[in-house]
């Protein structure tokens, strides 16, 4: 059961801005709140994918670039797509410290992927579908642009299901993440954006029955970190 929260606008434009403003200090604010396992949870979410160097692999919502980043240093070939420039560019400043190739960045929306269909082995995303205006619509995306066989890997936050934790965990993520947020961005309305949205996205069987609504043949969830983040496999 959900906790209650307010409608969210996550209108392609309002998204974007949002990102578009936080974009200086984004990757600041994901060590500080996370600890730094943001870093560990996508390199996580990379290994489950089980992809042989040379591999062709798409990361959407690709952000500053994380995600996209630990699936090259496993030896595959990465398309980072994002729709908020200020982000590609700040992921882009970090590809040309790589060694061995670096990703390939491409300015485009998880709703209509400039992309030929069935030509990517695996599809990645961390912490972006819950951004997204039509879930439905980016997962069947997603589906679309995988060959037959080919694996996904989505990472989300998640309320935990020890009662004590998720308490602990609610307090945090309403309050103090907020003030955390404000205190190093001037944009804080951003960090008061994400509790309320993952309060409202689909969580463990919920999002795994959206997955195979939306095509994926098989998905399944595991809980990370004591259940603060789920990782979500599924295949074509």
């Amino acid at each position: 059961m959900k906790d209650e929260v307010t409608d969210l606008d996550k209108s392609g434009q309002t998204i974007r801005d949002m990102f578009a403003r936080v974009a200086p200090r984004y990757d600041l604010l994901n060590r500080l709140l996370s600890a730094s396992l943001d870093q560990t949870w996508r390199r996580r979410a990379a290994r489950s994918l089980s992809l042989v160097p040379g591999s062709l692999a798409l990361d959407v919502c690709s952000g500053t670039g994380d995600q996209a980043i630990a699936l090259q240093q496993m030896g595959v070939r990465v398309v980072a797509a994002d729709f908020c420039i200020p982000m590609l560019a700040l992921a882009e400043r970090k590809y040309l410290r790589l060694d061995g190739g670096s990703p390939t960045g491409l300015a485009g929306d998880t709703l209509r992927l400039p992309l030929q269909p069935g030509t990517f082995a695996a599809v990645t995303v961390s912490f972006g579908l819950r951004n997204v205006a039509d879930l439905d619509s980016a997962l069947g995306q997603m589906v679309g642009i995988l060959k037959p066989g080919g694996r996904a890997a989505i990472l989300e936050f998640a309320l935990p299901r020890n009662p004590w934790l998720r308490r602990l965990y609610l307090a945090y993520f309403s309050r103090i993440l907020p003030r955390i947020g404000r205190l190093v961005s001037r944009h804080g309305s951003a960090y008061t954006y994400l509790p309320e949205s993952v309060l409202e996205f689909p969580q463990r069987q919920e999002f795994v029955d959206r997955m195979l609504r939306a095509g994926f043949s098989s998905a399944t969830w595991q809980d990370l970190t004591g259940g603060i983040v789920c990782l979500y496999n599924g295949e074509r």
